[in-house]
């Protein structure tokens, strides 16, 4: 559906249903600048299997405002909460089935995987990278969109069964609650994002790096221009490979690969202006490494603080062992970067309760704390001290 009347009977049919509604987004990731929603779907019992395309829609909030007091299920919700989001749908309650997998102790949590595990369907995911910006949409796409909400209450079920079966539905509900939390917020902006150029480390000196981040900066604004992914405008490899050899001239420039084809020649002065630009720079506007936020990489931990890459060692064996105990996986115990952060800097006083207030300061959930916080204030003290 794509009226505002068609949206009006979706909105009455939601409403009537009952129990939780599968919901699903599809991005057009890969193809555009943006990673707004080209397609939602949602399925409920009593209403059935409905596809929204939310383009020519100025929002989703009836539809929102209908579905207020149902849970909503998704399938990693973190990858389309944002989405959702910005067309007025944001979830009150929520299960999360790729997540409460992982709390369960899954080893293949895709949606295909669990589908086929636990209720003995199979999923073609062959759509799944497809441009969903791409109009008309293809029958074929629909169908395959479909059926990614077709299962997912049933899926929602056995989860939560087993969730509850071994303990773990209070977790679970943390979980969830802090994605609901999480929701609408606007995602972290990265200082320097230009320094995430795949293959960045080749590049030597400050003056070479200036030119990435020129260069990086002018496919941004082009991709922004055209709503197109920046790797579609100008690959990260072309980007290092100019910043290596800072062509003077055009002829120079598109010699280099990725420079060659029709789309990247015609914006041959862009990326010449860039590197002119990154050229005139003064030395004291030249990049310069930023101060890191929270700990040094662990791997340079026991050249610069061999006490800390010890207790580090320390706290991640206590970590590994409690998530075994458990059955999931020590990611989805604890952040490894809050455990980095503990072990680099822990509370003057170690004691349970100051690990505990230090982790929750972080953003750990109170069931983690419960977990850990004992066993990592016996294990954060230098054994040599006592």
């Amino acid at each position: 559906m794509e009226t505002s009347g068609e949206l009006a009977d979706v909105v009455a049919r939601m409403a009537a249903g009952t129990g939780p509604v599968a919901v699903d987004a599809e991005r057009a990731s890969g193809y555009r600048y943006t990673q707004r929603a080209y397609l939602v779907q949602l399925r409920r019992a009593g209403a059935g299997t409905v596809l929204i395309d939310p383009l020519p829609l100025d929002d989703l909030r009836t539809l929102d405002a209908a579905l207020a007091d149902s849970e909503w299920v998704l399938h990693a919700a973190s990858q389309d909460l944002a989405c959702l989001a910005e067309i007025g749908m944001k979830p009150r309650r929520l299960f999360d089935t790729e997540l409460a997998a992982r709390l369960a102790g899954f080893e293949r949590v895709g949606l295909a995987a669990l589908t086929e595990q636990l209720l003995g369907y199979s999923l073609e995911k062959h759509h799944s990278a497809a441009d969903w910006s791409t109009r008309p949409l293809p029958e074929s796409w629909l169908t395959y969109a479909a059926l990614d909400v077709e299962l997912l209450t049933d899926l929602r079920d056995h989860l939560a069964a087993e969730l509850d079966r071994q303990g773990k539905s209070a977790w679970a509900a943390e979980e969830f609650a802090a994605l609901v939390a999480s929701a609408d917020r606007p995602p972290r902006v990265r200082p320097d994002p230009w320094r995430r150029t795949s293959g960045i480390h080749r590049v030597r000196g400050a003056r070479a790096q200036s030119r990435v981040r020129a260069l990086w900066y002018a496919r941004d604004g082009v991709a922004a221009r055209r709503d197109s992914a920046p790797g579609r405008v100008l690959p990260d490899s072309a980007i290092v490979a100019a910043a290596e050899q800072d062509p003077k001239d055009e002829r120079t420039l598109l010699t280099i690969p990725g420079f060659g084809g029709r789309s990247v020649r015609r914006l041959a002065r862009v990326w010449l202006d860039a590197l002119d630009e990154a050229r005139s720079l003064p030395d004291d506007a030249l990049p310069v490494n930023q101060p890191v936020d929270g700990p040094p990489p662990p791997h340079r931990w026991a050249e610069r603080d061999p006490v800390a890459a010890a207790r580090l060692a320390r706290c991640r064996q206590i970590v590994i062992a409690t998530a075994e105990e458990h059955n999931l996986p020590p990611e989805n115990l604890i952040s490894p970067d809050y455990i980095r952060r503990l072990a680099w800097s822990p509370p003057e006083d170690i004691t349970p309760q100051t690990i505990t207030t230090t982790l929750q300061g972080f953003g750990a959930r109170n069931w983690q704390t419960v977990l850990l916080s004992a066993q990592l204030a016996e294990a954060l003290p230098d054994p040599a001290a006592i």
